[in-house]
């Protein structure tokens, strides 16, 4: 993260060096646009963290770990949906619901969910592309998460099992 901190003052610096009246402009815009998404961007963090306290990891591995894989995958493709967490913290639950019996396919259904479709963050997506393209967006989404959960069951061996 460091790295991305140190190229942006980077680029910033450039920037102003090349045109800063310009520069200032668009820092100005930046600022007004980050004021207008700040109450829909504290509502999605508030309904992130009520979410995360309601549903701990022992629940998620509880419901995502038995034996029916479809049932465990649409339940897996569920909860990715609703929640929402970095990458850093996901990669690292995942491999301990791994350790704790879960396949690889419930396990690839949850991070696409997660990383791909946004239920909590529908309030800020709708205010930038609108209800219809937000919707479209999050259908192709969870589709797309589904093919992906499938094909990894194909390569492990977990479809037909």
């Amino acid at each position: 993260m460091r790295y991305l901190y140190i190229v942006t003052v980077i680029a910033m610096v450039f920037s102003l060096i090349a045109d800063w009246r310009r520069t200032l402009k668009a820092i100005k815009i930046a600022i007004k646009r980050f004021i207008n998404i700040l109450p829909a961007f504290l509502i999605m963090l508030i309904l992130v963290s009520i979410v995360l306290f309601l549903v701990p990891d022992k629940v998620i591995s509880r419901y995502i770990g038995s034996d029916n894989k479809l049932i465990s995958t649409v339940l897996a493709s569920l909860f990715g949906s609703i929640t929402l967490m970095p990458g850093f913290i996901a990669f690292p639950l995942c491999g301990i619901l791994l350790k704790k019996g879960v396949s690889y396919m419930v396990l690839s259904a949850f991070t696409t969910t997660l990383m791909m479709v946004g239920v909590l963050t529908y309030p800020v997506e709708k205010e930038y592309f609108g209800i219809k393209v937000t919707i479209i967006r999050n259908t192709i989404s969870f589709l797309i998460a589904m093919i992906i959960a499938i094909t990894t069951g194909f390569f492990f061996g977990e479809v037909f099992q």
